[in-house]
Order: structure tokens, then C-alpha cells, then sequence
């Protein structure tokens, strides 16, 4: 019940189990976690593997071999979040004579800098030639807003925000006195 209604990220199976087998329950599912498979017998390590398994601990399972378990799992779950999906949004942006592929959902902000604008990445920041309005234009306006003459922030990233600022992590962006309930009604959209 667990697993079909509260939505598990990871899930440690043994495969013989009382009411029915690891495996069964599996192909019971619509959408599986990550699998460990924990079994007293390797005669289903081969199986185990049909279902994705993340890996396959053979009892009795020591400490040691546990938490290397785990941490493929946490090194999966990195992975797979610094992956973009294949239909994600991006851009090209010539900085520094180099063009460079940005993804929007990676974009914390743009600032202008005189005749040029920065553009603040999750990773990186990059300084462009370009204007705020051409640039705004080749923003999804359902994900990013104009809050000030010299900034664009995207929503998604905001953590915080009030009369005077909005906050993207420890980044303090000024905002327009008449753009706070602009973005509260943006933010309550998502």
C-alpha cells in the first residue's frame, strides 16, 4: 500500500516473500522506484536485473556492503538531476567569441550590465551583448518575469520574496514596487 499511494523513491525487496513474490509485486506496479533486491539466494541476481535493479545484496547483508548500496543509489539520483531531458528548452548564447548551449530551467536570472546583460546559471554566470527586451523575448513568459528595469528572474527558483526583494538562493534581487503582487499571482500559477 505503501508503494502505490504514497510515492517511494527507493525500495529494498526481498523476493521470497510470505503472500507473493518480490518479482510479482513489482509487475503489480505503474511506475517502479529504484529496486536493491536483498535475497539469501543468487539464484535470482540474473532476474533481478530484467526488473532495473539499482543492485542486489545477498544475505546476510554487512553494514559496509549496505551503505554501498545506498550510495549507488545516491549516485544514481545525481546523475539522473544533472541530466536534462531531451525535450527541455534551450538556448544559444555567444559570450566571450564561444557560443554555449543554455538550458532555460538552468537559468536563475539575467542582469543588466550596461550594453550587455549576465546571464546567472545554476553552474555558471555568462556576459552577452544583448539587450533586456531582446533577450526577454526569447524567455518562456509563463517562467520568467521582468521585476525590475535591470533584472529578469526565473520563477522557479525564487525561494522567497517580499516588497523590496526576491530571493534566489542567496541572491537578493530588487523588485519593482508594482511587481510583487504580479509575482505572487506568477508564483501561485505553478
Amino acid at each position: 500500500n505503501c508503494i502505490l499511494n504514497k510515492g517511494v523513491d527507493l525500495v529494498f525487496l526481498d523476493i521470497e516473500m510470505p503472500v507473493q513474490s518480490g518479482f510479482d509485486l513489482l509487475d503489480g506496479l505503474k511506475t517502479r522506484p529504484q529496486i536493491v533486491f536483498v535475497s539469501a539466494k543468487t539464484d535470482y541476481a540474473l532476474k533481478a536485473f530484467d526488473y532495473a535493479a539499482v543492485d542486489y545484496l545477498h544475505k546476510p547483508v554487512t553494514k559496509d556492503r549496505f551503505n554501498k548500496a545506498v550510495q549507488k543509489v545516491i549516485d544514481l539520483h545525481a546523475l539522473k538531476q544533472d541530466v536534462p531531458d531531451e525535450d527541455e528548452e534551450f538556448i544559444f548564447i555567444k559570450s566571450n567569441l564561444k557560443n554555449f548551449k543554455i538550458y532555460i530551467s538552468k537559468i536563475n536570472w539575467i542582469e543588466a550590465f550596461g550594453d550587455y546583460i549576465k546571464i546567472i546559471t545554476e553552474d555558471e554566470s555568462h556576459l552577452v551583448l544583448s539587450t533586456m527586451k531582446s533577450f526577454e523575448n526569447d524567455l518562456p513568459p509563463d517562467r520568467f518575469m521582468r521585476v525590475h528595469k535591470s533584472f529578469i528572474i526565473n520563477i522557479d527558483k525564487v525561494t522567497s520574496f517580499n516588497g523590496k526583494f526576491a530571493e534566489i538562493g542567496s541572491a537578493k534581487i530588487p523588485l519593482s514596487r508594482n511587481k510583487k503582487e504580479e509575482l505572487a499571482k506568477a508564483m501561485t500559477k505553478l
